[in-house]
């Protein structure tokens, strides 16, 4: 569809669904359909627009220029002259925006109840929660209106929404998306996040919000040594007693989910998940819901209009922590992460389920606090333990959707998406890092080949097989195992088939310091006239006595030795 004809099916469909309660904020459609027709004119003018035509709705306590922002709290409300980062880079790829979506007030609950603009329904199940607190923003995706959007994720709020819609759920790595532009919760771990229906689309939109932003202090960039893929993966899952909160069929499902895995040939061990639980206990729990009070405690505490009472419950007791209490959390904090990362060396990622089940909205009413708290077990100590998760769907349980969630260490984000996509049966996405260099292989490095475990064990990624220009040829290096070398011959040469495979600046230095001469790196010209970094060899050692004493040791070896010790395409 076109943008404006997107922007047309979307007030369709909502005023076929008929769910006033998703929206704080709802824009006239034809001040939407005004910007469609903007993007429609840059596209016609040759712009680059990524996103163009998408539309997208807001989480509320997140900024959108000329929009009222009252993060569930009609008397808290302000209109913000500049949008959030991350939603002003979603506008320049071209993506629209609808409105502002109805949240657990002050992005505090899990549930989707806890506002004075009314309990967000499930999408599908109007009788039970939406999940919280990102609840209007999952439920848009859930029902068609929205292409995606954005929630924001502290304890699992952008997590929890997504395994009981069916839908993704992607939070990235802390500070990779700016937090510019959005109400805090619990500063330290707060995140942005996106739903999407589609692992791929959840994906785009999230690689155009990351990037540093001088204006949030708490933001990131990639590091040198980001890993861009993860050979042969090996995933950790819980043991028995990690799955007890689970019913028989959550169970049954979480198993399925690994046995998918399993057959794409993941390795999987089980270990025992409780120091994560345990950490998970100290946001709410411990003194580290100071930072709740740091956020909003001063306005709660004028006993303002439209308060939830729930919310602003917690939110005051915790304005009673005293100091001590609270640098005794984070030094507790700092043991769990030291745990944590000493139970996950050896594994790539962590699977959890995404959350416990899925409460109707009577028991939560009946029992708000501990309900909430039950559906934050896999999900509470993420933030805390700076770490990334991507959630997704995997089957059904109890009478409704069921997801699981990856779990990485910081900025291990891509190997998330790739478990994930091996899960939804999308293909692997392209790479989320940005500041990767690509690097042209032959002989000895390529998949398959003895000496390929240099690139995987680096974090590089396959990209794809590349043809170089006529103007090269292999001479055979006297090294062990024989391997070819590259070099060019613009009079004799020829078209080389080898791999394009891509890594972060601090793996390629990694990998040219082991380099053994005579062997070298610079730039290959491939096909279309592109430069590559890529093999070379020194051409005195190409011209000389090496070269014929390698041809010889080549003859002697039976082809099927030469293709195992790397020389083919010799």
């Amino acid at each position: 569809m076109s943008p404006t004809e997107r922007v047309r099916a979307a007030y369709r469909t909502i005023a076929e669904a008929d769910r006033p309660e998703v929206w704080i904020t709802l824009r006239e459609e034809q001040d939407v359909l005004l910007e469609a027709k903007a993007v429609e004119h840059r596209l016609a003018e040759g712009a680059d627009l990524p996103l163009a035509g998408l539309v997208f709705a807001v989480k509320d306590n997140i900024d959108v220029a000329g929009l009222p922002t009252t993060a569930g709290c009609p008397s808290f409300a302000y209109t913000p002259s500049a949008s959030a980062t991350a939603v002003r880079r979603l506008v320049d790829a071209g993506a629209l925006v609808l409105g502002k979506t109805n949240l657990d007030q002050f992005a505090t609950g899990l549930v989707g109840t806890r506002s004075p603009y009314g309990a967000v329904r499930h999408a599908q199940q109007p009788g039970k929660i939406s999940g919280g607190s990102s609840s209007g923003s999952a439920v848009a995706v859930a029902l068609g209106i929205a292409d995606f959007a954005l929630g924001t994720d502290t304890a699992g709020s952008g997590r929890v929404p997504a395994a009981l819609h069916g839908i993704v759920g992607l939070k990235p790595t802390l500070g990779l998306v700016p937090n510019t532009g959005v109400v805090p919760a619990a500063r330290s771990y707060d995140c942005v996040t996106v739903f999407a229906r589609e692992l791929p689309l959840a994906h785009r939109a999230l690689a155009i919000m990351t990037g540093p932003d001088s204006a949030d202090p708490t933001s990131r960039d990639w590091p040198p040594a980001t890993r861009f893929a993860a050979a042969g993966p090996r995933l950790a899952i819980p043991d028995d007693a990690g799955l007890a909160p689970l019913s028989q069929e959550g169970t049954a499902a979480f198993h399925a989910a690994v046995a998918r895995l399993r057959d794409t040939g993941v390795t999987v061990e089980r270990i025992d998940v409780t120091p994560f639980l345990d950490a998970a206990t100290l946001l709410y729990d411990g003194a580290l819901v100071a930072e709740r009070y740091a956020a909003v405690g001063e306005f709660l505490a004028g006993e303002p209009e439209g308060a939830d009472p729930t919310v602003a419950g917690i939110v005051l007791a915790a304005g009673d922590l005293p100091a001590h209490r609270f640098a005794a959390d984070l030094e507790r904090l700092d043991a769990y992460r030291a745990e944590a990362a000493a139970l996950l060396a050896g594994f790539d990622a962590l699977l959890l389920p995404t959350t416990t089940g899925h409460p109707t909205l009577a028991e939560v009413e009946a029992d708000p606090v501990a309900v909430n708290s039950r559906l934050g077990t896999y999900t509470n100590f993420v933030n805390l333990l700076d770490l990334a998760a991507a959630a997704v769907p995997a089957g059904t349980a109890d009478g409704g959707p069921f997801g699981v969630s990856v779990i990485t260490r910081a900025f291990d984000d891509q190997v998330a998406l790739d478990i994930a996509a091996a899960l939804t049966g999308d293909e692997p996405p392209a790479p989320y890092p940005t500041g990767g260099v690509d690097l042209v292989v032959f002989g000895a490095h390529l998949r398959g080949q003895p000496l390929n475990h240099q690139l995987t064990g680096l974090g590089a990624r396959f990209s794809g097989v590349v043809r170089t220009a006529p103007e090269y040829r292999m001479v055979a290096l006297p090294t062990t195992p024989p391997k070819p070398g590259v070099v060019r011959d613009t009079a004799a040469g020829a078209s080389l088939t080898g791999e394009r495979w891509t890594l972060s600046p601090a793996a390629l230095g990694t990998f040219l310091a082991g380099l053994p001469a005579p062997m070298s790196l610079g730039p290959v010209t491939v096909d279309g006239g592109e430069q590559v970094l890529g093999f070379h060899c020194d051409p005195d050692t190409a011209r000389g006595g090496h070269r014929h004493h390698a041809l010889r040791q080549l003859e002697r070896l039976p082809r099927a030795e030469l293709i195992s010790r790397g020389a083919c395409g010799w």
